[in-house]
């Protein structure tokens, strides 16, 4: 437990204007590959592993900041500053309502839908490119234009298609057609009744791999990752939005682990021609 111990003024004696920060420079090994592998074997180690640990929170002070400094202000356990006031127009969904309500309240900020730029003969012609938003989906739903079970079939050819072209546009990791059209017939039957859950209720949602979402594993795009963390239930975000009536597609492609943005991935393929 030796070593030198560092006293920092109390806040009040701080010169803000004099004090200056300077970043730390960090000291550790920049290992990829085998050496990474050989790396993490050695600090799983029991033996080995806390030797090499110390040595590397000597070397980027981490023992000295968190062990031989002493901080005489007393730790703020409420903000600095009082809470602000509300801002006209502002509307804040309380994290402790339910996730039916929450939607139906922030639907009233939009601006009133008005459907008849988006369903008539001529809309298809003057706007080839007009995609369907959540709300189109909602009135045709609530309008009988078409029901989820009829949307469904589309989403189910669009993604074989993907999987089928040369070469393959892998967009989701897991996708069960015969999951989906239970979805999709249980939100049909719901509007039939004339009770939808809410304006999500039938609504196509695809969730990235590195989210639960029961029974799918989640492997965060890896071949192991499920194998270390099974999946029990959904996570918070995704039992929400099924409460809502959310249809889920099945788990999206993405880049290993999220450590990039273009969702190449190796183990189940390019989601996108241009990332060769």
């Amino acid at each position: 437990m030796g070593g030198k111990v560092k006293a920092m003024a109390p806040v009040e004696e701080v010169d803000v204007a004099a004090a200056r920060y300077e970043p730390l420079v960090l000291r550790a090994p920049r290992l990829t590959g085998f050496s990474l592998r050989a790396f993490v074997w050695l600090l799983e180690s029991p033996l080995l592993g806390p030797l090499v640990t110390s040595v590397l929170k000597k070397q980027n002070n981490m023992t000295q900041m968190l062990q031989h400094t002493v901080i005489p202000d007393r730790p703020m356990f409420f903000p600095e500053f009082p809470p602000q006031e509300p801002e006209k127009g502002v509307v804040i969904l309380g994290e402790d309502r339910e996730p039916v309500e929450r939607v139906e309240e922030a639907l009233q900020c939009l601006t009133p839908y008005d459907p008849s730029g988006r369903f008539t003969s001529s809309s298809d012609e003057k706007n080839p490119f007009l995609y369907w938003k959540i709300r189109d989906f909602a009135h045709a739903y609530r309008s009988g234009i078409t029901t989820p079970s009829a949307v469904v079939e589309h989403v189910i050819a669009g993604v074989e298609e993907w999987n089928n072209k040369k070469p393959p546009m892998p967009m989701l990791i897991y996708f069960d057609a015969d999951d989906l059209r239970k979805q999709a017939d249980a939100s049909t039957k719901r509007f039939a009744q004339g009770s939808p859950i809410s304006v999500l209720d039938g609504i196509f949602f695809a969730i990235k791999d590195d989210i639960d979402c029961f029974p799918y594993p989640s492997k965060s795009a890896t071949t192991f990752f499920d194998k270390i963390r099974p999946v029990e239930k959904d996570a918070v975000l995704v039992a929400r939005l099924r409460k809502c009536g959310v249809i889920f597609i099945g788990k999206a492609n993405m880049h290993e682990l999220g450590i990039g943005v273009t969702g190449n991935n190796p183990n189940y393929g390019k989601k996108s021609t241009f990332n060769r």
